[in-house]
């Protein structure tokens, strides 16, 4: 495999004197925090000291007022209100973190996780049919909805209002919903825009204790499924988000939620310090294989448990969700990876595109992610679905492969 070096500019050598100086730490200390864009007394102790007093003014996002003044209306009213959240590691973290705090103020409520394989990513309309049948009149929807422009407008007809909390980059359109937070809204002004989907729950439920005086140590207590939320989803850790993964790490060590403590028991980490690489290697991988390879809720069921015995039979299954899902995952790789050293053609192209349809659909993001870090080039991996190919897709530096798929929209649905 050809590695491809970046090297980070030495930065400026008085800059790096000067802060040398103001730390009392020696030039290689120094020049390492100017090269990561550390060149103040402040900034430095910003980065070595986090204090959740530096958190961000939630209503500096855009349609803020909007969300709480819908919450406390459900409150209020004491409507029925889904959680809706991705399958993955970060939907599945937002979606127990929003449901542990409302779940004690809003008598009616559940939380939804779509199939992978029957409803696919995102608002499905499967889950807007049960909303409406249901009686439900609010959903909040936690890392996914900010594409959902149709399926939003078309609940709105049907009397059910959403609250989105994404992430992901929007289209030209922003849905129809009574709030849409998400950071990368071009007319939004927050000034993190690397929050992670749960960021963005943290920050709605930041600006309602505000709003209502509640001490803000409720959601404080909730960080630990923050701090498992910003390594699994590999959003930058610097500025707000080091604060919340420092001290979510710290709740994580000190006194997890019962159902990370069997997550934590399970991957083999009690009685140790855990890391954020402890997260990505060990902790994300357990919660992520419910859904590829069962169904997401069961990631959710754990980390909403306050029950010992419960949590550690549902951390069993989920353990051996991940056995199956390493096994499916080594397996389809190689497979992979032998596709393209068995064929010239394949092995010299600028890109990668691989179809079988009996590849497992769960874990061929892995699968991509792999192939890529092989070889170093944009790489889509496709099995088949309800009758369509469907996969996933990873790109390399500088490349948009997002945009290279949309110059084919007009095949895909």
């Amino acid at each position: 495999m050809e590695k491809i070096w970046n090297l980070k500019k030495q930065g400026d050598t008085n800059e790096v004197k000067h802060l040398s100086a103001a730390l009392s730490v020696n030039m290689i200390i120094a020049r390492l925090l100017v090269q990561r864009g550390i060149s103040s007394y402040n900034e430095a102790k910003s980065f070595f000291r986090p204090r959740l007093s530096d958190l961000l003014d939630p209503f500096l996002m855009k349609d803020m007022d909007k969300a709480v003044e819908r919450v406390e209306r459900a409150i209020s009213l004491q409507e029925k209100v889904i959680i809706y959240g991705d399958y993955d590691v970060d939907g599945t973290t937002s979606v127990a973190m929003m449901y542990s705090f409302l779940k004690p103020r809003i008598e009616h409520i559940e939380y939804y996780i779509p199939d992978r394989y029957s409803e696919g990513y995102g608002i499905s309309p499967q889950s807007i049919n049960y909303a409406v049948e249901n009686g439900f009149t609010l959903v909040i929807a936690l890392d996914c909805g900010i594409k959902a422009v149709e399926k939003i407008a078309d609940a709105k007809n049907h009397g059910l209002d959403f609250i989105i909390c994404d992430h992901h980059n929007p289209d030209e359109i922003i849905p129809p919903a009574v709030a849409v937070l998400d950071p990368k809204r071009p007319d939004c002004s927050y000034p993190n825009k690397e929050l992670s989907g749960c960021g963005v729950g943290f920050k709605l439920l930041q600006a309602y204790c505000i709003k209502n005086n509640i001490e803000q140590d409720e959601i404080y207590d909730l960080l630990d499924l923050l701090a498992v939320s910003i390594a699994s989803d590999i959003v930058p850790i610097v500025g707000e988000n080091r604060v919340l993964a420092y001290f979510g790490l710290k709740k994580l060590n000190s006194n997890p939620g019962i159902g990370l403590q069997t997550i934590i028991n399970m991957a083999g980490l009690a009685g140790t310090e855990i890391t954020i690489s402890d997260i990505v290697f060990k902790i994300g991988p357990r919660l992520n294989a419910s859904g590829r390879i069962e169904h997401g809720k069961k990631s959710v069921q754990i980390l909403v448990s306050d029950d010992e015995g419960q949590s550690d039979l549902i951390g069993e299954e989920i353990n051996s969700y991940n056995e199956i899902r390493k096994t499916l995952d080594r397996d389809i790789t190689l497979d992979a990876i032998e596709m393209i050293e068995k064929n010239e053609e394949l092995k010299y192209m600028n890109s990668t595109v691989l179809y079988n349809r009996d590849w497992h659909k769960g874990v061929v993001g892995i699968v991509a992610s792999r192939v890529t870090e092989q070889f170093y080039r944009p790489t889509v991996i496709l099995t088949e679905s309800n009758g369509l190919a469907t996969g996933s897709a990873r790109s390399v530096r500088d490349f948009d492969l997002y945009e290279a798929i949309g110059k084919c929209s007009d095949l895909l649905e």
